[in-house]
């Protein structure tokens, strides 16, 4: 080979001047995006990104669509459109109202559980259950005659957790691949009453919360099964706690109770709670990343008057005054948000101001994304809140 050759293979010094010029620049870029990533509003990329086709009005709010109705009205927000229940069946809107899937059937007491993707519907008490995720219904499922549904969640990969009275047992938990239609593990227990049950992000550990008695006293457990055995890895004690409600993020467990919420490490590190004192419990949301939402009173009537967010170590992040009567709460993301006769406020997980609408239209209802945005609602209609 000759030397001109050899010299062409050479990369050319102006090339490698702009090459770590390139680098540089997106390494720079990247750190700023991260310190100052409140003043860039990736969010409100996010929001633009995703709403872009919607007609909004000056104040943020999209053309409002009708929905179905009914009694004990409840909303989920999910990244592909809107899901309703009520006593009348479960109704999946598009975020223009487009109605995407229906199952129209009587439920007494209409439960709707919804992780970001996916949301499912089911009567507490009664056998039914209907699962919806990307603009369809995907799954549904009825027990037999002599199974009593109790509670039934679905994480982002759409699997979805089953818990269940049958004869014969005090609990029964099943875990469906819901894509695969496939039942993957079913765990029955006999000695303990099981409340409730969660499964992981990554579809590998199911949470059972049971309830029973030791040494004569009232207590309660929780026992994390892997998928693929029959047997529990790990039994944390939960003491008298009477679960109310829970959730599965990636490392940790969200258990709240009557008078405390407890954080619980999947590692196997002991749990921290925090305590609610002499307040109560008036309202709790646990769909925010690494925090919970918790609505408390002075007094057991009456409505909430302090506003805490509590961070994965159990230790509160923030606390506000409620400012009102508070018609309803949710959280999502690094957001919560608060609905009230006199407006819609909406906060960072530390309960600094991000969004208000004052004009709600006569919203009782309310929903958050994990990008800021709020679905609010009415009796009749539904309609998105777009933070600029």
């Amino acid at each position: 080979m000759n030397r001109s050759a050899k010299k062409a293979e050479k990369p050319n010094i102006f090339v490698r001047i702009l090459a770590l010029m390139v680098t540089c620049a997106l390494v720079l870029g990247a750190f700023l995006l991260v310190i100052y990533r409140d003043k860039f509003n990736i969010d409100a990329v996010k929001r633009w990104l995703t709403y872009r086709s919607l007609e909004t009005s000056d104040s943020g709010e999209a053309v409002p669509f009708t929905h179905a109705g009914g009694d004990k009205l409840s909303l989920a927000y999910l990244d592909s459109g809107v899901l309703q229940s009520s006593t009348s069946g479960a109704h999946y809107y598009s975020f223009s109202g487009e109605q995407y899937a229906e199952a129209v059937t009587a439920m007494e007491n209409p439960v709707l559980s919804a992780s970001r993707k996916a949301g499912v519907v089911y009567d507490a008490g009664g056998q039914s259950l209907f699962l919806f995720q990307n603009g369809a219904e995907s799954f549904r499922l009825t027990l037999d005659g002599n199974a009593d549904l109790l509670s039934a969640r679905v994480n982002d990969a759409g699997w979805l957790t089953v818990t269940a009275q049958q004869s014969g047992y005090k609990g029964v938990v099943t875990v469906y691949n819901t894509a695969a239609k496939k039942e993957m593990i079913q765990i029955r227990l006999s000695s303990t009453f099981v409340v409730d049950a969660a499964l992981s992000p990554d579809c590998k550990t199911v949470a059972v919360v049971t309830m029973g008695q030791q040494n004569g006293l009232f207590s309660s457990q929780l026992l994390l099964y892997p998928v693929n055995a029959t047997e529990p890895k790990l039994t944390i004690d939960l003491g008298n706690m009477v679960v109310l409600d829970m959730d599965y993020e990636s490392d940790r467990l969200w258990i709240l109770g009557e008078s405390q919420l407890t954080v619980v490490p999947v590692n196997g590190d002991p749990p921290t709670s925090f305590s609610y004192g002499r307040s109560y419990l008036k309202g709790c949301s646990l769909g925010g990343d690494g925090f919970a939402m918790l609505l408390l009173g002075h007094y057991r009537t009456g409505g909430a008057d302090q506003i805490i967010t509590i961070g994965p170590d159990g230790q509160p992040l923030a606390q506000i005054e409620s400012g009102g009567q508070v018609l309803s709460f949710a959280s999502a993301g690094r957001y919560c948000s608060l609905l009230t006769g006199s407006g819609l406020e909406i906060y960072t997980r530390d309960l600094t101001a991000y969004a208000s609408l004052d004009m709600t239209q006569g919203a009782r209802y309310t929903a958050l994304a994990p990008d800021g945005s709020a679905l609010l609602a009415n009796g009749q209609r539904a309609w998105l809140y777009i933070p600029s």
